[in-house]
């Protein structure tokens, strides 16, 4: 069985870090995807601009972009499917995440369960 990629990564997120990536200048080599503990759910989903790879971090090359996966955050997204969704109010990344348990009302923060590390062999890593 051949390995699935890591992470999904949608055109409309595709386009998006694509635009980001050409406005920084030749600056930003893609985007940092990470999580962080915070939020009524208890985690939240974190995305910056990256200028280089740091050490550890996973990189996902789809559809001619970039995306690194901060190391402490890789067991948590694996099979993600990362988009970038516009409304009359907002604009932003979103994520579908079989790993969420819950989220909370107001969608910023969402609760995590870590896949088991011997998972992480069928993914494109």
């Amino acid at each position: 069985m051949a390995a699935r990629p890591l992470m999904e990564i949608t055109d409309a997120a595709a386009s998006r870090i694509k635009m980001l990536v050409d406005k920084a200048d030749g600056k930003v080599f893609g985007l940092r995807v990470g999580v962080k503990n915070g939020g009524c759910a208890g985690m939240s989903y974190t995305v910056d601009l990256a200028e280089e790879a740091l050490p550890g971090e996973t990189l996902v090359e789809e559809k001619g972009v970039k995306v690194l996966i901060d190391p402490k955050a890789i067991l948590f997204l694996i099979g993600a499917r990362m988009d970038f969704v516009t409304t009359k109010l907002s604009a932003t990344f979103t994520f579908a995440n079989p790993n969420e348990t819950a989220s909370c009302g107001c969608g910023e923060s969402v609760s995590l369960t870590a896949v088991a590390p011997e998972i992480l062999a069928e993914f494109n890593a």
